[in-house]
């Protein structure tokens, strides 16, 4: 122990040997009523005492400046959070008025159809009184063309009897000359009538002519008014074809933007409304017996009217297509159609609807008219709606707070079916809305971009 102590003590002394050019030894004196004392601090000591006080200061300056980092990383988050708080409320209130005007368009939209489908209502009410009206001029025509070729045949019957007449004269002066000279009285009587019988003849001929000319004048008359209609009708004809196109071309747009084939589904109307008035009856003019003219026009008006038709079946079919809203309350878009991160932590998987995030009980409406073929809890989806549509078209309301429809009910669009919840696997209120064709999950937003662009 002793061996030990001598050799700790050697070793101070060399250490303060080492540290006495640079820490020379120091004496603290303490002065009291008894006495003065000092204490001796040797350069081991002085260095321990500047080691811990450098500990002590750099662990302080260390500590002050983690809080100093931590004071500015909180600031820093706080500043980051307002500055996304801020561009979160712009971007919603951007959304908002995006929505607003998308609405006002529908509705302006949806106003500039029903003044077209005015226009084209009124345009063939004219259009076929125009035609009754062609077809009664038509008719005064030929009256009066067969009146006129009565009345030239009688003029040229009564030219030739005329002429008859003279030659019998002349021939009479010729040959009878001396049986007029010996009897002047039968043969002054014969003169007298074929005189009387000539003048009689050219009196009718020229009114004969006087009635060919003025039936020649109403023809003019008439020819002059009809060519008129046809110029009306034409200018009917050409606004009738216009609005036909700008109706009928955003329908079809609507149709081939949501993938589904536009004449498969025209028959599929045509098959299920043939017994309800189906298309529009042909227009047929006709001057006698019912017999139809086969001219151009008739073919123009005709196909006119199938195009109408045409467009009533689209409305019919776009009636039975989701091209909806299924929320018309304030809500926020939070997920789309397609493969995404799961939000419970299942790694990526198919999204196959998109979601609207809203308030709890907001109204959920149908998109389309059908029949409701399932109400109630199912697994993943919590209180689930599903809807049948037509064409092989299925819709699906999930996470529902509330049912408002049984099985076998029919909806129309816009009625509502349920109200909005978070049942089933869900992070939150929102309603998961699919659209699905033949079983199939499509991308709803295609129909109602589509519906957007026509409604």
């Amino acid at each position: 122990m002793a061996g030990q102590k001598h050799v700790k003590t050697r070793l101070l002394d060399k250490l303060n040997a080492m540290l006495e050019r640079r820490l020379p030894e120091q004496r603290l004196f303490l002065k009291s009523d008894s006495g003065t004392r000092f204490i001796r601090l040797r350069p081991t000591t002085i260095a321990a005492i500047l080691g811990g006080t450098a500990v002590m200061v750099a662990w302080t300056i260390i500590l002050t400046s983690v809080f100093l980092m931590d004071a500015i990383s909180a600031g820093n988050a706080r500043e980051q959070a307002q500055r996304e708080r801020a561009i979160y409320e712009a971007r919603l209130n951007a959304l908002s008025g995006e929505r607003d005007l998308r609405a006002a368009e529908a509705a302006a939209a949806q106003e500039r159809f029903n003044v077209a489908l005015k226009q084209i209502s009124e345009m063939q009410s004219e259009l076929l009184a125009s035609e009754d009206g062609r077809s009664e001029l038509e008719t005064g025509i030929e009256v009066i063309q067969t009146t006129l070729r009565k009345t030239m045949k009688e003029r040229d019957a009564a030219r030739g009897e005329t002429e008859s007449l003279l030659a019998q004269i002349e021939g009479a002066e010729g040959e009878e000359g001396i049986l007029l000279a010996r009897g002047a009285s039968p043969v002054d009587g014969s003169v007298n009538f074929l005189t009387d019988a000539l003048q009689q003849t050219a009196k009718e001929r020229d009114a004969m002519a006087a009635k060919a000319e003025a039936e020649k004048a109403a023809a003019d008359e008439l020819r002059f008014t009809l060519q008129m209609h046809e110029d009306r009708n034409d200018r009917i004809f050409r606004r009738l074809e216009d609005a036909v196109t700008v109706s009928l071309e955003p329908l079809d747009k609507m149709f081939r933007a949501a993938g589904m084939p536009t004449e498969s589904i025209i028959e599929q109307v045509r098959r299920g409304y043939s017994g309800q008035g189906g298309p529009l009856l042909p227009a047929a003019m006709s001057t006698s017996g019912g017999t139809t003219v086969d001219d151009p026009t008739t073919k123009r008006a005709n196909r006119i009217l199938k195009e109408l038709d045409r467009i009533n079946l689209f409305r019919i079919a776009a009636d039975k297509t989701p091209v909806a809203m299924p929320v018309k309350g304030a809500f926020r878009f939070t997920s789309g159609f397609g493969y995404r991160r799961d939000p419970k932590g299942a790694g990526t998987r198919m999204h196959a609807g998109v979601d609207f995030a809203g308030r709890s009980g907001t109204p959920i409406y149908a998109t389309a008219d059908g029949v409701v073929t399932h109400a109630g809890w199912q697994s993943g989806y919590g209180r689930l709606v599903k809807v049948q549509h037509a064409f092989g078209i299925e819709t699906r309301y999930a996470h529902n707070s509330r049912i408002r429809v049984k099985v076998g009910q029919r909806v129309s669009r816009g009625d509502r079916i349920a109200d909005m919840g978070a049942t089933g696997r869900v992070t939150g209120v929102h309603l998961h809305y699919e659209v699905r064709i033949g079983g199939k999950p499509v991308n709803p937003m295609t129909y109602i971009k589509a519906g957007r662009d026509v409604f």
